[in-house]
């Protein structure tokens, strides 16, 4: 079940990275400059801001079978639509409906998380679904690249994104929750059933919004902007970019690993789960900050290597943080709080992303390298000194 997920998000980054790959290209042909390719970027987020807030509930209403479906129809079929455009405004216009559906693929992988894997496990499961977000970032440089250089940008978007419709015909008649539910949380039984509105009654939640403001616009950074920094800033050609590209996403996916297992070894060690997931978050949130020199060494490979490093920081931190809405709420409510949650990471991408194309455009990469190397340890201080220790509390008595 759990390598479903994992697919599901290779499908997710290959079909986001589609356009990050191309970007070199579309902004010649559409004489973008960072500015417009910033706005088009935040359409991208600014669905995804509003939807991570629908898709949650919306998976735990309709179920994680029905849920995923949709999420993944969808997208595959905006993906293969941004074949159309003919300007940034439909660029624009293709990368929203976007995210309206890859929204979902994280409130429902958290799900299949929660219904399949008991506490313990749970940091090292979403760490090997959210490794397929890695593995896509992997694959795009070089398969997106190939089919530009040969067949053009339009086939690489309409190939890429008829993979989703792919995994839908093993998704279908597989996926099922299981007989036997996993060991249940610290949740008492006798307020399993929450409704929405009282989750947002728990302190949890919005410190959960908040920590992923400063979080999650890393990621989307290097996702976006990386391969933009070879070309403009290291001087890659596109072949350069296939060839090299994928790296720091080949070393983020060992992030998702390791933060899986010290965070398992901790809780075999009688370590409570609130210092387990906030030490092990503010632990990889350090190794982020080489963000800072990777922008100021001249050696572009060092450069690459640091950039590399700061990537497994981030899915480090990302696989302690997509298992904590599970600690906390029962399975009928998962989705809903990390969907909620993650709206703080649409809105901080929406943000950050239109910030990245003014600095750049009027100074250079290197403030913003600096400051992608910080904002994680803000996210780290946010769970420290707002989130409360991670055990449920009544909505009656939560503030």
């Amino acid at each position: 079940m759990i390598s479903l997920a994992f697919w599901a998000t290779v499908i997710n980054y290959l079909d986001r990275q589609t356009l990050s790959v191309a970007a070199p290209v579309l902004r010649e042909q559409f004489h973008m400059s960072n500015v417009e390719y910033s706005r088009v970027v935040t359409a991208f987020m600014l669905a995804y801001t509003i939807m991570n807030g629908v898709s949650g509930p919306l998976i735990d209403k309709l179920g994680t079978r029905i849920g995923y479906a949709l999420c993944i129809g969808w997208w595959s079929a905006a993906a293969v639509l941004h074949a159309f455009a003919r300007g940034a405004l439909s660029l624009g216009v293709f990368r929203f409906l976007l995210g309206i559906g890859e929204a979902g693929n994280w409130p429902a992988g958290v799900k299949v998380v929660s219904e399949w894997f008991p506490t313990r496990e749970r940091a090292m499961a979403c760490g090997i679904f959210n490794s397929g977000s890695s593995v896509g970032a992997i694959l795009a440089p070089p398969i997106v690249a190939f089919i530009l250089l040969t067949l053009g940008w339009r086939t690489a978007f309409v190939g890429v994104g008829a993979v989703g419709f792919l995994w839908l015909l093993f998704w279908w008649p597989t996926y099922r929750t299981p007989d036997v539910a996993p060991e249940p949380t610290c949740t008492p039984p006798a307020e399993t059933k929450l409704n929405f509105r009282e989750t947002l009654r728990v302190r949890f939640v919005w410190a959960f919004l908040l920590a992923k403001i400063f979080m999650d616009p890393v990621w989307y950074f290097y996702i976006f902007w990386f391969p933009e920094y070879l070309k403009n800033a290291r001087h890659f050609d596109m072949a350069s970019i296939g060839k090299f590209a994928w790296i720091p996403f080949a070393v983020a996916g060992t992030g998702n690993f390791a933060g899986g297992a010290l965070s398992a070894w901790l809780l075999r060690r009688g370590v409570s789960v609130t210092v387990t997931r906030k030490g092990s978050i503010t632990f990889f949130a350090s190794l982020m900050t080489s963000a800072i020199p990777a922008v100021l060494v001249s050696n572009v490979w060092f450069s690459i290597a640091l950039v590399s490093i700061a990537m497994a920081g981030y899915t480090g931190c990302l696989a302690n943080m997509l298992a904590m809405p599970a600690d906390v709420f029962p399975q009928s409510a998962v989705a809903s709080v990390y969907g909620f949650g993650s709206m703080g990471s649409g809105f901080g991408g929406m943000v950050f992303t239109l910030i990245t194309g003014w600095v750049v455009d009027h100074y250079s990469y290197t403030p913003v390298f600096i400051g992608f190397g910080i904002v994680p340890l803000i996210c780290a201080l946010v769970m420290w000194t707002l989130m409360g220790p991670l055990t449920y509390r009544s909505p009656q008595v939560a503030t």
